[in-house]
């Protein structure tokens, strides 16, 4: 039986900050995750994915909040050997980090999909949560820069997002599927809110909303759908959002953000008033920031707090 009330759209690091305000929040098991894959690569004969790993390390407390990715109390032996025989060391393998990604290939060759790869560890480590990859099917985020074609890793840690950007395409979302039991949370009448996190709309966020059918299910759920911006006075949090904002020729504002996702917004949540839209969606003024686990959880109440006032689609601004 489907217990989830209150579901997330995620990207990686910014994201699961939100995403674990609301799991300290909510209880048990009422919480789901989808997660963004397009940034997912085999690297060294192992499959990487990103930013299920890092809601997942974020959610069972093995992040390391310091560095902003990657396990806490982490080590890069292997990554030295690597390098001492004139190896790829652009991207950074923990030692346990590693164990991660070889559980993963381990289950991959005994034909689990991503999705039961996933579910396997939110067990392992008991978190009491739903997380979905956005689909079990291969998607991939490629840019189109002045230096040519990039895979996301390829951009955004190796020419460490220096390229500029034309256009974003999602190779192989057009063959992607949603997990059935994701449809089945999507048409249920218990689901009370859904949240897009304060990712990165066009690298996290909009590989999610290509996958085939999603849109329209989030179109037309009963329940509301909310934003959480990116953009805190006029810059981005983390990661080149702004920069991609301005080589696309936006104004790098929560505005612009509302526009990019349209009409699959009932609301947004912003950190100035002079900020938010002028067009008819009820918006919340607040701190966007989350400096540490007490700002997580601030933020994630205002925001089910709100959800919770936004709940029956009147789009009538507000702020607080």
């Amino acid at each position: 039986m489907n217990s989830v009330r209150t579901l997330v759209l995620s990207g990686g690091v910014g994201g699961a900050k939100l995403v674990h305000g609301l799991y300290k929040q909510l209880p048990k098991g009422t919480l789901g995750v989808v997660v963004n894959t397009g940034d997912d690569f085999e690297h060294m004969g192992l499959p990487i994915s990103p930013d299920i790993d890092t809601i997942l390390y974020t959610l069972a407390g093995l992040a390391d909040n310091k560095r902003g990715w990657g396990r806490k109390e982490e080590s890069f032996h292997f990554m030295e050997a690597v390098r001492e025989l004139g190896g790829e060391d652009w991207f950074a393998l923990g030692d346990r980090d590693l164990a991660t990604h070889m559980y993963r290939r381990n289950q991959m060759e005994k034909g689990q999909s991503p999705t039961q790869i996933v579910n396997s560890l939110v067990a392992i480590w008991k978190l009491g949560v739903k997380i979905w990859p956005m689909a079990d099917q291969p998607v991939r985020t490629m840019l189109h820069t002045d230096e040519g074609v990039l895979g996301f890793q390829d951009y955004f840690v190796r020419r460490r997002c220096e390229p500029t950007i034309a256009k974003i395409e999602f190779a192989g979302a057009k063959d992607a599927q949603l997990s059935g039991e994701l449809v089945a949370v999507l048409k249920s009448a218990a689901l009370e809110r859904v949240i897009i996190a304060p990712s990165n709309p066009w690298l996290s966020i909009d590989p999610v909303l290509t996958v085939p059918g999603i849109r329209d299910l989030l179109q037309n759920c009963g329940a509301p759908v909310i934003a959480v911006s990116p953009i805190v006075k006029g810059k981005a949090v983390k990661g080149p959002t702004a920069k991609i904002m301005s080589e696309l020729g936006l104004s790098v504002s929560s505005a612009s953000i509302e526009k990019h996702y349209g009409d699959l917004l009932d609301a947004i949540i912003v950190d100035e008033e002079k900020d938010a839209s002028s067009a008819n969606i009820r918006y919340l003024v607040t701190d966007l920031m989350m400096s540490d686990v007490a700002d997580r959880e601030r933020l994630a109440a205002e925001t089910l707090q709100f959800a919770d006032e936004v709940r029956g689609r009147k789009r009538i601004a507000v702020s607080q």
